[in-house]
């Protein structure tokens, strides 16, 4: 492997800070928000709602919660044997002999990774919000890439 200023030792994890914050925060106004109204409903409006109209709104409660859980877990995680992109609940593993070029458009919200036959997963570990963080995490993960490709 060659010598960058920019090569990170391995294992090396990237993460989104504006992302995992804003959703943290959206979190604590989604559940506070709802506890806020159901504890300033008046007795009777409490006992108007019944067990299904409690579950489906317990529901939708969860699911934005899961869906920001989702948005907050995204990382890239770069080791010896390969990089492992999680976006979301979903994981991908791949070997470096997989690994293209890692592309960050002028614009764009993350970057991707091009595997060839047209095919690109998204990088939702590295957040285009997160400004010269993010570059720096450019500049690491693409000599990571560079030092595993020869």
């Amino acid at each position: 492997m060659t010598s960058s200023p920019d090569l990170p030792t391995l294992p090396r994890t990237w993460r989104p800070f504006g992302p995992r914050m804003a959703a943290a925060v959206f979190a604590v106004i989604l559940v506070g928000a709802f506890a806020w109204l159901w504890v300033n409903f008046d007795d009777q409006t409490k006992a108007a709602v019944n067990n299904l109209e409690k579950g489906t709104v317990a529901f939708f409660i969860l699911l934005g919660l899961a869906l920001l859980n989702a948005l907050a877990r995204s990382r890239v995680v770069a080791r010896e044997d390969g990089l492992t992109v999680v976006n979301g609940y979903r994981t991908r593993r791949f070997a470096w002999s997989e690994v293209g070029t890692v592309r960050f458009p002028q614009g764009a919200p993350w970057p991707h990774l091009d595997l060839g036959d047209d095919e690109r997963v998204s990088l939702l570990g590295i957040h285009a919000s997160d400004g010269a963080r993010a570059a720096r995490a450019i500049r690491e993960l693409r000599a990571v890439v560079a030092a595993h490709q020869g």
